[in-house]
């Protein structure tokens, strides 16, 4: 499989992408469009199935784009995960790995060059010869990828749905985009969803059809409702319900939130965001609050949060906690440290540390985040915590030169990777140990393979499945300076 879940198939050494195969499986396929070296395919029929094939328990898997991976069993898609971010290290950082297949290209190259990966072993990466974190022989210096961290019960696990709004003949809609388009595919139901989350979107679809509310066509610009975006804390039980409209006057405002009220209990927010530009960005600039609070609060382990209309929140609060305890388990805090959370956001990860650090600086470039940060770090009473608005790679240095010295630097960028002038930065500090967290296996490998040539050594990646029934995985990697003898 490719790295979005795409069977990877030969025809006589050419190669096909077919959506819906299984590595091991026989399939018959109908050519769709052909490249120089590759081509496109649909699945026809299954022939030999796979061991690892499920029959998906979504009703409109077939038509709906937000899982990819529902045909393959959970076991699978640890494995499968797993093998994603081998991959990665060795092909694009050209890291060793402990335990992996070699990085040679495969049936001369095609594959390799896309992506298709071996069988995935189950079980952890080499043994041990030493003591040393990670258990990585001293000899081979080679990273151990743990097996991925999945989840008891991978289903329902979203606190957060965003659903796009729209007309199919004649009638409002709301759901999912079809796979590759930006078709609305009505939805009743979503198995990565909290239940709490269906019933609400349930909910306020009929209120709208029922006030004669218009939905947003995309290609004339026409209509109210955007997007319907509930939030809920699956601690606390508190809902947000964010209704996303193309301009700011609401018919019928007073009706719809009684109608909220009275059927929809849980709400304790309704908010609107006004976005009337023609893009496809969920959020406007604009958000007011219509009824009830500004926010809704949850829990990370011991550690309470503030969550607004536009905060960003993991979606996944179960793995959530899995993937900050390894982050503070590499940190190795003892309570005499100081450390830097760049790309903090509001302050997750930092506020997670500060329970174990002496001093955090968290720096993140969006100034709402930070607002959110200061305020959930006065909730939970943390004064050793500081939160500054700007690029990491501008405001570090000046910390630095305010002598701010790091013992840790904790990353978590988003997709694109660290920008290079923060990875110039760090290897600058010199902090003894580095913690990348991660939610792309390829910029992780280019940043990490940066980070080893600057003088750093990879101990160890752990992959968190965040997102079970996708492609996505998060991954938490350690890094220490070379010259520390770890």
């Amino acid at each position: 499989m490719n790295h979005d879940g795409e069977g990877v198939g030969r025809v006589e050494g050419f190669t096909l992408f077919i959506p819906g195969a299984l590595p091991g499986e026989k399939v018959r396929v109908k050519v769709l469009k052909t490249k120089k070296q590759y081509g496109y395919a649909k699945l026809l029929e299954v022939v030999e199935p796979s061991a690892d094939r499920v029959a998906p328990p979504c009703a409109i898997y077939d038509k709906c784009g937000g899982c990819q991976l529902q045909h393959l069993s959970y076991a699978g898609q640890l494995a499968w995960k797993r093998q994603h971010v081998i991959d990665a290290l060795e092909r694009i950082g050209k890291l060793p790995v402990a335990g992996a297949a070699s990085a040679a290209p495969r049936e001369g190259g095609v594959a390799a060059a896309t992506g298709a990966a071996a069988p995935a072993p189950d079980a952890a990466a080499a043994p041990s010869t030493d003591a040393r974190p990670g258990g990585a022989p001293a000899t081979e210096r080679a990273i151990v990828v743990r097996p991925t961290l999945g989840m008891d019960e991978p289903w329902r696990y979203r606190n957060k749905a965003q659903v796009p709004v729209g007309v199919t003949d004649g009638g409002l809609v709301g759901g999912f985009y079809a796979r590759g388009s930006h078709r609305i595919v009505d939805m009743e139901t979503c198995l990565i969803q909290h239940e709490s989350n269906d019933d609400v979107v349930a909910r306020v679809k009929s209120i709208a059809r029922r006030l004669g509310i218009s939905a947003y066509n995309e290609e004339t610009g026409q209509g109210l409702l955007r997007h319907v975006v509930v939030k809920v804390g699956f601690r606390t039980g508190e809902m947000m319900l964010v209704l996303v409209t193309n301009g700011s006057k609401i018919p019928h405002e007073d009706e719809w939130i009684s109608a909220i009220q009275r059927e929809i209990p849980a709400v304790v927010s309704i908010c609107q965001n006004i976005n009337t530009r023609q893009t496809n960005v969920i959020f406007g600039d604009t958000t007011r609050v219509l009824w009830g609070r500004e926010v809704i609060y949850d829990y990370i382990g011991d550690v309470k949060f503030a969550i607004s209309a536009r905060s960003f929140y993991q979606v996944n609060p179960v793995q959530t906690e899995v993937l900050y305890g390894k982050t503070v388990e590499y940190a190795s805090l003892t309570g005499q440290e100081t450390v830097i959370d760049a790309y903090c956001g509001i302050g997750t990860i930092s506020l997670f540390l500060a329970q174990h650090a002496k001093r955090v600086y968290g720096v993140e470039i969006v100034k709402e985040a930070i607002e959110d940060a200061r305020v959930n770090a006065e909730l939970n009473g943390m004064h050793h915590v500081t939160f500054e608005v700007g690029a990491s790679e501008d405001v570090i240095p000046q910390w630095k030169e305010q002598s701010i010295e790091a013992d840790v630097i904790v990353v978590d960028p988003p997709r694109k990777g660290c920008d290079p002038r923060l990875l110039e930065t760090i290897l600058e500090m010199k902090p003894e140990r580095v913690v990348y967290v991660s939610c792309n296996p390829a910029t992780l490998a280019r940043d990490l393979r940066i980070l080893e040539d600057g003088g750093y050594r990879t101990i160890e990646v752990q992959p968190v499945d965040m997102f079970p029934h996708t492609t996505h995985i998060e991954n938490v990697a350690l890094l220490v300076r070379s010259d520390t003898g770890i």
